[in-house]
């Protein structure tokens, strides 16, 4: 069964008459006749009854007739639709993510630039910062999301917020510890970072700045098993503020003093495709949901 078939049926049901039909068709009656009878053999019933006026439908041509005007009216919306799409953004786009989707605001932005380009394809994939980074230098990611200072000139970052940090100690060590300065606490253990965690520089950065050099315990990859080693009495370590709250709430750990240190959020991509039309709708998408226009990081 054809479309065209179809197209005809509904056409000669609405006339009432093969030569009208076929004049809005602009097919000779012949090939109307032709089409009609190609239908009726592949359905097995009749779909129209000769009169002295013309043609008028069977009971199984009225029943049929809905059925073949709800098709027609499915393609016409298909093509419709494909048009539309003439000129749109298309392609595949791999965006590296960390943190949790809320606090990227990753289901509104995704929902955004699905609405504004359906033909785009997008697959996240769920990392760490630094194995983030080093995908998009190395251009095996599109994009993605980063906490720290990027040391790389050919990746280019977009500020989206800065997450500030603080010291993060076992809430059994309250007592001993409140009120006491940085030297004492680089007299303390610590849970570390990874060399590979893009906050490995800023632990250092910060130690080397209060001029202490306190011993790891622990090299961690993962801020919720670094806050995890921290509640179970191992040792200090910088967590997001957020993330240090909701367990201090709990009663799980403790926050040393009320000194934050702020840490940039941003959104990276390699230098090189800052005039991408994949990566400007990205960033277009990424400023409506923000509710902001992103400035580059130094």
């Amino acid at each position: 069964m054809e479309i065209y078939q179809l197209r005809t049926f509904v056409a000669v049901a609405q006339q009432g008459h093969l030569t009208q039909a076929a004049e809005i068709l602009h097919l000779s009656q012949p090939a109307v006749t032709a089409q009609i009878k190609a239908l009726e053999e592949e359905t097995g019933v009749a779909l129209f009854e000769r009169t002295s006026a013309g043609v008028m439908l069977t009971e199984a041509g009225k029943l049929l007739l809905p059925e073949a005007e709800a098709i027609l009216a499915g393609t016409r919306h298909l093509l419709h639709k494909a048009k539309s799409f003439k000129g749109q953004l298309g392609g595949k786009a791999r965006v590296g993510t960390i943190l949790t989707p809320t606090q990227l605001r990753l289901g509104p932005w995704l929902a955004t630039l699905k609405q504004r380009y359906p033909l785009l394809q997008i697959s996240t994939f769920q990392g760490i910062s630094g194995s983030v980074l080093n995908e998009v230098r190395k251009k095996e990611l599109d994009c993605g999301f980063y906490i720290g200072r990027n040391p790389y000139q050919n990746v280019h970052g977009l500020l989206l917020a800065e997450l500030p940090y603080v010291v993060a100690a076992p809430a059994a060590w309250r007592e001993s510890l409140e009120g006491c300065d940085w030297r004492t606490l680089g007299r303390q253990p610590w849970v570390g970072v990874s060399q590979f965690s893009s906050l490995s520089k800023l632990h250092s950065e910060i130690w080397r700045e209060r001029n202490i050099a306190p011993k790891k315990v622990l090299d961690i990859d993962q801020e919720q098993t670094m806050v995890a080693c921290v509640e179970a009495g191992v040792g200090l370590c910088l967590v997001r503020r957020d993330a240090a709250e909701a367990a201090a709430a709990q009663g799980s750990l403790w926050i040393w003093g009320d000194a934050a240190i702020d840490v940039p959020l941003t959104f990276i991509y390699p230098g090189e495709r800052s005039d991408d039309p994949l990566v400007l709708v990205m960033i277009e998408t990424l400023e409506a949901v923000w509710q902001k226009p992103l400035r580059g990081v130094d």
